[in-house]
């Protein structure tokens, strides 16, 4: 039986440079699992790889058709965003592991539809300092930087990531990876995945 392992971090921890190491790790034989989202296209960004980019009418059919397993609205500084999962039939688990980044609170929508055993998490740590210059930096890349949305969502994280939050999900402190090494962090969440596809 397979699993679903959901990545989970605040802003800027380095979740998705790990979850690409890890989707090419032939060893692990990770599938995607692609969220869908009605938020707008970042630089580099490509619709059915990244994000399934979808509009809000697309949204509220696949609300109505009840394939939903959880959704999510971010108040941005452009609007509200959605975010979503949905059973598009392209989940397996009886043939494979599949990864995907995630939120908190979506983690918790899966381990409900697909069942505790089946959902495993991976939450990545970085100290705010840290977090703080590689997100400037993120922004500065881009052709439209948007500092204030960057400075709403830092703020937004330490909420929703409280200690709090992550006890009540059961993600306690020795479930963490700490990101401080991005090689070093990489190996040992191979290794936590390794352990699961041969328990």
């Amino acid at each position: 039986m397979g699993h679903i392992f959901v990545m989970m971090g605040k802003s800027a921890t380095g979740k998705d440079t790990i979850y690409e190491k890890l989707i090419r790790n032939d060893v692990l034989g990770l599938r995607k699992v692609v969220e869908y989202t009605t938020r707008p296209v970042r630089s580099g960004e490509v619709d059915g790889d990244d994000y399934h980019f979808v509009d809000a009418d697309d949204m509220d059919k696949y609300r109505d058709s009840g394939k939903l397993i959880e959704e999510r609205c971010f108040e941005s500084m452009m609007g509200p965003w959605y975010y979503f999962n949905m059973d598009d039939g392209s989940i397996d688990l009886q043939a494979h592991d599949y990864l995907l980044i995630s939120t908190l609170p979506a983690y918790m929508s899966f381990r409900q539809y697909y069942g505790d055993d089946k959902v495993v998490p991976l939450y990545v740590v970085v100290n705010d300092k840290e977090r703080i210059h590689r997100a400037i930096h993120r922004e500065d890349c881009e052709k439209e930087p948007k500092y204030s949305e960057m400075c709403r969502r830092f703020l937004a994280d330490n909420k929703d990531y409280s200690e709090a939050n992550l006890k009540r999900a059961g993600i306690t402190a020795d479930k963490w990876f700490v990101n401080d090494y991005l090689d070093d962090c990489t190996r040992k969440i191979v290794d936590y995945i390794a352990s699961h596809e041969n328990a």
